[in-house]
């Protein structure tokens, strides 16, 4: 890996060390710890409900912080992960992973760290969503040798006061605006800064489709408001890190935007007839470090067709994990640029697994329209192929269902024939929506009741080879039944349209603000 130290937005630690995040040593820290007058370090893990959490720790001298950076601290685990683990063995060891140290954005007098959960024998708690997708990915790389490597995008809206009546946005046309058609510019450059610095991993941001003018809502946190909607992709990364860096990136989000009055949010749909939010995820297999994602006649790989056959076999009940909110089912609707059959085809957004322009067949394309460096010609062509699942939204446990598409990776491998006659049959080409032949497709889950249903149906898809504890899964399922939605879009389309949207803006905005997602 290079080491960016000189760049403006690398991580200020890798500059005070000299060294890359995967080299951080105890020593290293204490160094930072020393050097940028640090007062305390604060621990991140995520818990149950996939949001982080905090625990701050004051550093009053050098033995007690080598004692936190070495052995963690103790947590109430039955209160982080109620209902799967019991209140009388309920303590839990929280230990940082030095390659995710950052500076605090929002206090740099603190030293911030990703924690894994350990259980009183100093193994990795089997329950953690973080530590079931490590296992599963570990599980993947040494049975076949590939290891999986995502990166996610985050579709949100930021909505606050209107700012101005000049230079308005036309609904469903904000698709990489720019000011001063769009009013949250400010937030969304403290947004990347604070990102970048932190993860290190952002790819780029710009504002999607959505742009209301005015909510309404009967809910004053809403009524009346401007929302635009942004997204946030990432560069590639292991799978396990890529869930981290979501999270996090989730966690800044909504921080700035509350210092700015403003609400973040990730719910899969805020408004009838604006865009929803997804949170596409793409997705590359490696094997000694180089990306096989094609072959050298630039055509999709073998491994790349397993992988893709795998994640058509789990499809259905991978919605369990990646689309937990009743509101999950009014964005998976057709015609609406989000997936509703179980599908696969290239560049195409009606369908539920899209293969992206990757720059397989073309390179340096800069040469044709700039004057040619001498040493362009010497510069070896590096894959960038992935292949984007289009299926998950915001409400996401991002641990789990990044788990769950690794399980159907390593299931791939397992029954690689089985895995590439699947691929070939959810092959499509063209809008799905609109040709007749493709009606007798899969459905994908069109509730969380049926999703449900599917995850228990296929339950020893995960609980194989004891990745998913079985009360973890019995854990979502019962989470997923409690929305009580197996009607609710039938009776909801069986109103007059004025009641219907009210109806529609009174579920979503309920629900926006009591899961604050």
């Amino acid at each position: 890996m290079k080491n960016n130290v000189n760049l403006a937005l690398s991580n200020p630690i890798e500059k005070i060390t000299g060294k890359n995040k995967y080299e951080w040593t105890t020593q290293d820290l204490l160094k930072v710890i020393e050097e940028r007058n640090i007062e305390k370090i604060t621990f991140h893990y995520t818990g149950w409900d996939g949001k982080i959490k905090d625990l701050r720790i004051p550093i009053t001298n050098q033995e007690h912080a080598e004692h936190i950076l070495s052995d963690g601290e103790r947590v109430d685990g039955s209160s982080l992960f109620k209902g799967v683990v019991d209140t009388g063995k309920s303590d839990l060891y929280v230990v940082p992973s030095y390659r995710t140290a950052f500076l605090n954005p929002f206090d740099y007098t603190s030293l911030d760290f990703v924690c894994r959960f350990f259980d009183k024998d100093g193994e990795l708690a089997p329950f953690a969503p973080d530590n079931i997708l490590l296992k599963t990915a570990n599980d993947l790389e040494e049975k076949f040798g590939v290891k999986l490597y995502a990166l996610s995008e985050l579709e949100f809206y930021i909505i606050q006061e209107p700012k101005s009546e000049n230079y308005k946005l036309s609904p469903q046309s904000g698709y990489h605006s720019s000011s001063p058609f769009v009013k949250s510019a400010e937030i969304l450059d403290e947004i990347v800064r604070a990102i970048s610095t932190t993860t290190g991993f952002i790819k780029y941001a710009h504002y999607e489709v959505g742009a209301i003018e005015k909510i309404q809502s009967e809910f004053p946190q809403f009524n009346g408001k401007n929302a635009e909607q942004v997204e946030v992709e990432f560069l590639l990364t292991p799978v396990e890190e890529a869930a981290d860096i979501s999270v996090v990136a989730m966690w800044i989000i909504r921080n700035i935007c509350f210092r700015h009055n403003a609400i973040a949010t990730f719910y899969p749909k805020l408004e009838v007839g604006h865009a929803g939010n997804g949170l596409h995820f793409h997705l590359a297999l490696y094997r000694n470090g180089q990306n096989v994602m094609i072959n050298d006649n630039q055509t999709l790989s073998t491994e790349a067709k397993t992988l893709i056959g795998g994640i058509t076999r789990y499809a259905t009940s991978l919605t369990a994990f990646g689309n937990t909110v009743s509101g999950s089912y009014l964005r998976l609707v057709p015609n609406q640029e989000a997936p509703t059959k179980v599908c696969w085809s290239e560049m195409n957004r009606s369908a539920m697994i899209r293969v992206p322009l990757a720059w397989a067949n073309v390179g340096s394309l800069s040469n044709k329209i700039n004057p040619k460096c001498e040493d362009d010609d010497c510069k070896e062509a590096v894959s960038r192929q992935t292949v984007e699942i289009r299926t998950p939204d915001g409400s996401a446990n991002i641990h789990l269902l990044l788990a769950g598409i690794t399980k159907s990776a390593e299931w791939a491998f397992a029954n690689q024939d089985e895995a590439l006659n699947l691929c070939e049959q959810h092959y499509v080409q063209g809008n799905i929506n609109s040709n007749p032949d493709y009606a007798g497709l899969e459905q994908i889950a069109t509730s969380c009741f049926r999703s449900a249903e599917d995850l228990m149906e296929e339950k020893e898809l995960y609980i194989s080879d004891d990745t998913f504890p079985m009360r973890v899964i019995e854990m979502v399922y019962n989470n997923l039944k409690s929305e009580n939605d197996i009607d609710l879009n039938k009776f909801i389309a069986g109103l007059p349209e004025e009641e219907r949207i009210r109806t529609l803006r009174r579920v979503i905005h309920k629900a926006i603000i009591s899961k604050n997602i």
